[in-house]
């Protein structure tokens, strides 16, 4: 299927590994130029060679990057000093570390607030007008499943993604609707990344287990018997991403093999 995104520009967040990558990885190979920004320059320059290899398309597409905290106004305004003229944005930025809500001070929570509801919706603000003035725009927002089925030791995760959530099913159908503008939420479930692979090290410490026994025991609770790889969930962004997902605006897609056991 051709997606229709060859020639476009996107800006992708956390992009240097893990789930940030897959969706990069996805877009390049569309054809679609990329601009990735992280915080560690080595990692993200690393990621940007690995992506012009696998950029293409004819013309082949530009890959660059920027190092920056995109969760910070000097940061965002490092990859904006490139212009503002991007038709795909796909936010995304770690999410805060687990932990008993009665520890968690105000700091902690606006912290959290800041890098999960607020970035997301400063580069909405960002673009989301030169999108539908120009007719095209796609936001994918990198959240989580706990959105769906929320999880006791993330609770700042699932506050300030909640948050995020509730914002874009507002302005997801604002006049930009008729813009060809689309804005939805991706939410990960167990993916196969950096990330994982330190919760379970944690929750093997813990429990006082090793590490592969906890890391095969959260594989059977999928449904799917496996955890996800970042191409198949950058495969999905892509889709998101393209002329043909033009009628899908304010949704919530979750991908984690089946483990959500709700019907709606």
């Amino acid at each position: 299927m051709d997606l229709g995104i060859a020639g476009k520009t996107a800006l992708v967040c956390g992009a240097s590994k893990g789930l940030g990558y897959g969706c990069a990885e996805a877009l390049v190979r569309e054809g679609v130029n990329v601009v990735i920004v992280a915080r560690g320059a080595e990692a993200l320059e690393a990621a940007a060679k690995k992506l012009a290899a696998a950029a293409a398309g004819s013309p082949t597409p530009f890959v660059k990057h920027v190092a920056a905290d995109i969760t910070t106004e000097a940061g965002r305004a490092a990859v904006f000093a490139l212009g503002h003229d991007f038709d795909i944005v796909v936010t995304n930025a770690g999410g805060p570390p687990p932990g008993d809500f009665r520890n968690w001070d105000r700091e902690a929570w606006i912290k959290a607030v800041d890098a999960n509801m607020l970035t997301p919706i400063e580069l909405i603000k960002a673009t989301v007008d030169g999108m539908a003035k120009r007719g095209f725009g796609r936001i994918v927002n990198i959240t989580s499943s706990s959105v769906k089925s929320p999880i006791d030791i993330l609770g700042l995760s699932n506050g300030a993604r909640s948050g995020l959530t509730g914002f874009v099913a507002g302005v997801a159908r604002t006049p930009i609707a008729a813009q060809g503008v689309t804005i939805n939420n991706l939410l990960p479930g167990s993916f196969d990344t950096d990330r994982l692979k330190g919760t379970m090290a944690g929750a093997a410490q813990k429990t006082g287990q090793d590490f592969d026994t906890v890391w095969e025991a959260r594989k059977k609770n999928i449904p799917a018997r496996r955890f996800g790889t970042p191409a198949e969930f950058g495969a999905i962004c892509a889709f998101l991403c393209s002329i043909q997902a033009g009628y899908m605006t304010g949704q919530n897609v979750l991908a984690d093999g089946g483990a959500y056991p709700g019907t709606y």
